[in-house]
């Protein structure tokens, strides 16, 4: 696929942000009004013990995104009270139009003491066009089961022929590579459904083959139909060595299908690599397919899993031109 890279479109350094939140602008996703469209995101601040609260804000752009008109003043979601799935933060959210209401897919985790964090997936609501989100209920409404005992989180929700369908990511095992190190997670991308959106049905599967072994992170599932054909991209890392060594970070992935049940993977069809240089040239994450206008656009985070912010590229190909069904 041929893309225009638009570049870098907000830094969130550069601006004052709610909750005290002076890093990170991570998961960026696009929800469209008649003529502004707001990028909901996860930021960060520090706790009394200097550790990191994942926070949602948004800011709202021109539908060219040339004008940045505004970013949230008050807090957009509460955090989880003492004990809960989302005590320490909510990483990412996915914007979801429910009649006259937003519902909001989050992502809540908390720590652990044997590894870093749990996750679970949680649904909040906003009646006031996503200034601010109401929970649905204090716990999750998708969690750890039998067949994925943790690490449930990502989610991304379309309704297909009146069936609600989530992709999302489910935690495998945790590995470390020396009994000195801290344990790593692996985790791929799953699939549910669902007839009202609250309550979900789990395939209790992985969706997507891997493409650097068994050990393989997915993560960040997007979806987006185009003439019966569904694309997902995602992004991708090594379990162990990430944070480190050059090559096994974030890049992006990218997957089709005709059916829903079935996924082909083929990552170069993308046609967006690390080039090593500039904001993104040595990480590529979070991503969110998006239609614009006509036209299909994708959202991401770049170096250092964004704490330098999220950029913008255009599709200018046809998006089937190279796929084989």
């Amino acid at each position: 696929m041929k893309w225009q890279k638009i570049g870098k479109i907000f830094d969130p350094r550069e601006h004052v942000l709610s909750c005290g939140c002076t890093q990170f602008a991570k998961s960026p996703q696009a929800y469209f009004f008649d003529n502004s469209v707001r990028i909901f995101f996860s930021s960060c601040s520090l706790d009394k013990t200097g550790k990191y609260l994942s926070h949602v804000c948004y800011v709202d752009f021109s539908k060219d995104f040339q004008n940045l008109k505004n970013t949230n003043k008050a807090q957009v979601v509460s955090l989880g009270e003492l004990g809960a799935f989302d005590e320490h933060g909510v990483f990412p959210i996915h914007i979801y139009q429910q009649q006259n209401e937003l519902w909001g897919y989050t992502t809540g985790w908390s720590r652990r003491v044997s590894v870093s964090a749990e996750s679970a997936i949680g649904l909040v609501v906003s009646r006031n066009n996503g200034q601010t989100f109401e929970k649905f209920g204090k716990g999750p409404i998708m969690g750890a089961s039998l067949h994925e005992p943790f690490l449930v989180a990502d989610p991304f929700v379309l309704l297909i022929r009146q069936v609600f369908h989530m992709w999302y990511i489910s935690g495998k095992r945790w590995i470390s590579s020396s009994e000195t190190t801290e344990a790593e997670r692996v985790y791929k991308i799953s699939h549910a459904t669902s007839d009202d959106g609250i309550h979900w049905k789990k395939d209790n599967r992985s969706i997507v083959p891997d493409s650097i072994g068994e050990d393989e992170c997915q993560a960040l599932p997007s979806v987006l139909e185009v003439e019966g054909v569904y694309h997902m991209v995602f992004c991708y890392r090594d379990a162990i060595g990430f944070r480190t060594e050059a090559g096994k970070g974030y890049r992006l992935g990218y997957a089709y299908s005709n059916d829903l049940v079935n996924w082909t993977r083929d990552d170069q069809v993308l046609g967006l690599e690390l080039t090593g240089e500039g904001w993104d040239g040595q990480m590529m994450c979070y991503p969110h397919l998006f239609r614009l206008d006509g036209r299909v656009a994708l959202l991401y985070n770049g170096n250092n899993f964004g704490k330098e912010g999220f950029g913008l590229a255009m599709l200018e190909s046809d998006i089937n031109e190279h796929i084989k069904l």
